[in-house]
């Protein structure tokens, strides 16, 4: 008889774990996950943010549990084919491990590029669940099963309950909305998942099409809380000031690292938060060898960065551009050239009077943050797909997603160094101009904020 277990978590209360799932929760690679913060520097202004992608990674298994059995009780499983129903262990396991990959401080290093680290979250999890003992417990449900949770993860598998594990209605997101604003306290994470849950089903949007994850249309209300809620915590949590302020100084810190040979992109991959912040400073302390170093060396910059964190002593902010004041269109470089970035982060220190490497320009950008792409069975047994055109009468919120995202946005320029606040005019004619005036006029040498 299969051995299950109980565990009690403060959000969802009882959570029943079944033999293969407590298996790996005990593996060293799962484990990790317990110092893995799951808000990165959250913590830094919401001091009870410190849960971690443990306590989120079983919440989803929970819930994903939780939504198969809805769908077993209403009969919404009967017209899966048989290799589907086989595949529900394998799903529940997907759930537990989507986020096994992840870096320290959770999504911060991923700004860094994918030219920087050794690849996203998911495909760090690809190398986890080969390694034993992850690998010895998958390998139950035949060779390939780490293969088939990595597609799940990716949003590539062709299994009808793909949409529980990613999409726009896994339940990832409601485990770490309602999570997120329990520990940080506050009250944006409301999501109505006990009316959510029953109202999940599967359909296809035609005949011959495969059968997927649907909504029924007495769900539309939950599903707006849905998504208004992940906008609230983005624009009140996520992007908050301060925690955007400290995400960049470690995004610095690890660059300043890389490129000075402190680290390699290797040693990215595995180290939990205090074990990448410790394995920094030995390498500070024994390139330093005893005999110090120049503060204005690469390595003297780092040494810095990482104090700056330790201490919380977080750069402040000089210009604050918000949605209001911002075009609705802008150019897309900013999210795209991190070389131009950096270019005009030098001269607008150069210009402010302040030190090289003193400013950091900061505009976080989620086009996806109220993506829709879901199947909605009307009253009436019509079936519908669901877009970010949103459905007129019925779910109106995916059509405001755009102005939604612009508001929370907000364009800002930190320093880390003493400094009054600046003209914002100058940086936003900047910020509106192409990529091609923007070199030119850093190449021409005629100051651009004045």
């Amino acid at each position: 008889m299969a051995r299950i277990r109980t565990i009690r978590d403060p959000l969802w209360g009882n959570v029943r774990v079944d033999q293969d799932a407590a298996e790996i929760l005990d593996t060293p690679q799962f484990q990790r996950l317990r110092r893995v913060k799951q808000l990165g520097f959250a913590h830094l202004v919401y001091p009870g943010g410190v849960h971690n992608r443990f306590l989120h990674a079983l919440g989803v298994y929970h819930l994903v549990s939780r939504a198969i059995s809805c769908l077993e009780r209403d009969g919404h499983l009967e017209g899966l084919a048989a290799e589907d129903l086989d595949e529900l262990p394998v799903v529940r396991l997907g759930a537990l491990l989507h986020d096994v990959g992840h870096y320290a401080f959770s999504h911060a290093l991923e700004e860094l590029g994918p030219g920087a680290i050794p690849g996203d979250h998911e495909e760090i999890a690809a190398h986890f669940m080969a390694a034993d003992p992850i690998r010895r417990v998958l390998e139950r449900h035949g060779p390939d099963a780490a293969a088939r949770i990595g597609a799940l993860i990716r949003g590539q598998s062709s299994h009808p309950l793909q949409g529980l594990i990613s999409g726009s209605l896994d339940l990832d997101k409601i485990d770490y909305l309602r999570r997120d604003s329990l520990f940080c306290g506050v009250p944006y994470g409301a999501v109505d998942v006990d009316r959510l849950l029953p109202a999940l089903t599967v359909a296809r949007e035609g005949a011959g099409r495969r059968l997927e994850l649907a909504v029924s249309e007495k769900g539309l209300s939950a599903l707006e809380t849905l998504l208004f809620s992940k906008y609230q915590m983005f624009r009140n949590v996520y992007w908050h000031h301060a925690v955007r302020a400290a995400t960049l100084t470690f995004v610095r810190l690890v660059q300043t690292a890389l490129e000075s040979g402190l680290l390699s992109p290797e040693d990215l991959a595995g180290p939990t938060d205090e074990e990448m912040l410790s394995l920094i400073d030995q390498r500070i302390a024994q390139s330093s060898a005893g005999g110090g170093h120049d503060p204005d060396s690469s390595l003297g910059r780092a040494a810095k960065l990482l104090r700056t964190l330790v201490d919380r002593r977080l750069p402040k902010r000089l210009v604050e551009l918000t949605g209001d004041q911002l075009p609705n269109e802008l150019s897309s470089w900013p999210s795209r050239r991190a070389d131009l970035v950096a270019a005009l982060e030098r001269r607008m220190a150069l210009e402010w009077g302040l030190s090289e490497g003193a400013v950091m320009l900061d505009y976080p950008s989620y086009p996806g943050m109220l993506e829709l792409n879901l199947l909605l069975v009307r009253n009436d047994g019509e079936v519908r797909r669901l877009t970010t055109l949103g459905e007129r009468g019925l779910i109106d919120i995916p059509r405001l997603g755009r102005s939604l995202h612009h508001s929370a946005r907000v364009l800002r320029i930190f320093s880390f160094e003493p400094s009054a606040p600046r003209d914002p005019k100058p940086v936003l004619a900047l910020i509106e101009a192409s990529e091609e005036e923007v070199e030119a006029r850093l190449d021409s040498g005629v100051p651009l904020l004045t």
